[in-house]
């Protein structure tokens, strides 16, 4: 049976504690996995695996990470036993070539692909491989990178970003109730050019008046651009989740199928 055409899909994780919680986000997370077509893997390009260079995990059983201080003893309890998948990692290597792509037997899968997994497969019957955000590349070079893995999508494979697109922890308010302005107006900015398939906007993001506020590090905004690389032409735009935590983090998730 041909696999099918599988989603990119860009989720605005947040709190790790969404792990645990019932919100109107999970329950849209746990929705969307209830509905995709079941992938035969899933590459995710999480904001909390970003280093100096292009890596993807490639161990059969990776182990699940608690990178994160400071939260309650059950969340450093959450297993995500999900298969790796070796074959999806010389895939990935061999659609990137020549970039050295590294067969990486360490990392596993961070909090920013769990936590989310954990409402999306939460049976961890889905295999999973991450493909690492190589921090000394340029912004343009994380798109053409999703544009690369797109034929993925044809041969049954989830592709997923895992980030927020207004992310400052640094102005963080977490009793607050309302975004701040720039939180709204960057979020915005960013729909938009989703919408109208502006490339050059995602990745000029910096040049926005808000961008360094919004993003004043760059990790959790770059996974955005895989999943905007990865779009098919005949591809309709579906946004899965918006609304704002901490004043100053975008909880937007949007859907490519």
């Amino acid at each position: 049976m041909a696999a099918s055409r599988q989603p990119a899909v860009f989720i605005g994780h947040g709190s790790p504690m969404n792990t645990l919680e019932d919100n109107a986000w999970t329950r849209a997370w746990r929705g969307f996995g209830a509905r995709v077509p079941r992938p035969r893997a899933v590459l995710c390009v999480s904001a909390h695996w970003y280093i100096g260079g292009a890596a993807v995990t490639a161990m059969p059983a990776p182990r699940t990470i608690h990178d994160f201080g400071g939260f309650p003893q059950a969340l450093f309890e959450v297993q995500y036993p999900a298969s790796g998948a070796p074959s999806l990692a010389a895939e990935v290597a061999g659609l990137l070539a020549p970039i050295e792509v590294q067969a990486d037997m360490s990392w596993g899968l961070d909090h920013g692909t769990w936590s989310i997994l954990a409402h999306v497969f939460p049976s961890a019957d889905v295999p999973v491989v991450q493909l690492a955000i190589d921090r000394t590349r340029p912004d343009s070079y994380h798109l053409e990178v999703g544009r690369l893995l797109a034929p993925l999508r044809d041969d049954g494979v989830l592709v997923m970003g895992s980030g927020n697109t207004v992310h400052n922890l640094g102005l963080a308010d977490f009793g607050a109730t309302e975004p701040f302005d720039f939180t709204v107006r960057f979020d915005e900015h960013v729909q938009r050019a989703l919408d109208g398939r502006d490339d050059d906007a995602l990745v000029a993001y910096r040049d926005h008046p808000d961008g360094l506020l919004a993003a004043p590090t760059p990790e959790h905004y770059l996974p955005l651009l895989y999943v905007a690389g990865a779009r098919h032409d005949d591809d309709e735009l579906t946004v899965l989740t918006d609304g704002y935590a901490a004043g100053s983090l975008s909880m937007r998730s949007v859907v490519l199928a």
